[in-house]
């Protein structure tokens, strides 16, 4: 597989300088602002007003902003922007907490779903000819397809085994030997554990690169799945609502920092209390807004993920802005005995100590009258029995350490938790009074 600084798709774009790229995201934004403010019920409640030419890069935070909440009350296609004729798909989200939202492309968006993808790929080392194994889901959710159209515009190939079937996904990776896995990290630490079933060991795979998102994972997953497939782990940032994958996505080079895609998507970082921006470097909200969009754009979309956003030097020549990984969301930020702890926190912690395997699940134990915290995990296959009382010991010493609260860490057999096959990992669960414990023999 090629080095990812030989080459860079779309090389103009992506090391445009910055004052070009400014007044290319100023004329985005007014020519956007223009063509939606009247075209959807959605948005003419939002921008009722509104003046376009007004409107710049430095005031565009005094605009209202628009949630998923809201987005829910114009289902399916009250956001939609062009006529119907025009739509080539649709994805949505789940809906698992309500209405699910419906997202709408035209050719063109398609065509831009695709080049933001091929980026996220080349930058991860895939060229014209690579086989890329995409285990994301297809259908309504974005991440199968969004990447496949990355992929064949990249010219490379697709292996589009979607998710689930792990031993047919082992299988695969080992007879069609692809150098690039796609999927979420929860999914690759399981396949990771299935080829460690079979004795494959992770320096003879064919795969050198892992670009892994969906759901929010830790440093100490990433050194997890770096060993356990013998790769090198990359992030990507994306949600259905923007229209996919391919907003952001790490390099080898940039480790803990993801290039935004910002001549498409333009980015805010606000205090989620009080809607205000937040400095360059502070963690706060972002706040998207899809510059090319056509069917169903969203201006100054509240993502509810918490990072922060930065400029930093890029070997490679790529001028766009840079947002941290995510830290959490807010509202997955669970308040235990009145400290603000995300479970992000408890996946750091864990998976710090190589003793302990990529499965865990944070119980919420709400049968008292106050919450307390139980991590379920396992060991990792050779942890001598004798050294569990010392490993719990430590875990419980290092969480309470970093989160200012205790947290009860409980030790299934190794291999004996769930694995998600499909979709994203349920990390935090609830246990009600009245409820049966969400562990049997575990948990009482």
């Amino acid at each position: 597989m090629a080095e990812p600084t030989t080459e860079m798709f779309d090389r103009d774009a992506q090391t445009m300088p910055v004052e070009q790229l400014r007044q290319l995201q100023q004329d985005r934004l007014r020519a956007l602002l223009a063509r939606v403010r009247d075209a959807s019920p959605q948005h003419r409640e939002q921008l009722a007003g509104v003046d376009p030419q007004e409107v710049t890069l430095e005031n565009l935070n005094e605009l209202p902003t628009v949630a998923k909440a809201q987005m829910r009350e114009y289902y399916p296609l009250g956001m939609l922007c062009v006529d119907r004729s025009e739509v080539r798909r649709i994805h949505a989200t789940s809906g698992t907490s309500g209405r699910p939202t419906i997202v709408a492309y035209t050719a063109t968006d398609l065509d831009i779903l695709g080049r933001a993808n091929a980026r996220v790929l080349d930058a991860a080392g895939a060229r014209a000819g690579t086989f890329v194994h995409n285990a994301y889901g297809y259908g309504l959710f974005t991440g199968g397809l969004g990447l496949h159209q990355g992929i064949e515009h990249l010219g490379a190939c697709t292996v589009p085994i979607s998710g689930g079937m792990t031993q047919r996904q082992v299988t695969l990776i080992e007879d069609l030997r692809p150098e690039v896995l796609l999927c979420t990290p929860s999914y690759a630490a399981a396949i990771a554990d299935a080829m460690a079933k079979h004795g494959i060991d992770p320096a003879d795979n064919s795969l050198k690169a892992g670009v892994f998102g969906a759901e929010p994972w830790s440093e100490g997953m990433r050194a997890s799945l770096e060993k356990g497939l013998g790769i090198k782990a990359m992030d990507i940032y994306g949600m259905c609502e923007l229209g996919g994958p391919g907003v952001a996505f790490e390099t080898p080079e940039s480790p803990g920092y993801l290039f935004i895609n910002e001549d498409h998507f333009l980015p805010e970082c606000i205090d989620p209390a009080t809607g205000k921006p937040v400095a360059e470097g502070e963690v706060g909200e972002l706040v998207f807004t899809t510059l090319t969009k056509e069917a169903t754009p969203v201006v100054r979309y509240r993502t509810g993920d918490l990072a922060s956003l930065q400029r930093v030097e890029d070997p490679n020549g790529r001028t766009f802005t840079t947002m941290s990984r995510i830290v959490g969301r807010a509202d997955d930020m669970l308040i235990i005995r009145g400290v603000n702890v995300f479970p992000s926190e408890i996946e750091a912690v864990l998976l710090a100590d190589d003793r302990v395997s990529t499965a865990y699940t944070l119980v919420i134990d709400e049968r008292g009258t106050m919450p307390s915290m139980i991590a379920v995990t396992e060991p990792t296959q050779d942890v001598p029995s004798g050294q569990v009382p010392e490993l719990l010991a430590r875990l419980q010493h290092e969480l309470k350490d970093r989160l200012g609260v205790s947290c009860k860490v409980v030790l299934a057999e190794p291999g004996g938790l769930p694995r998600t096959e499909v979709g994203k990992a349920v990390r935090v669960q609830h246990w009600k009074a009245g409820a049966d414990s969400p562990f049997p023999g575990l948990l009482t």
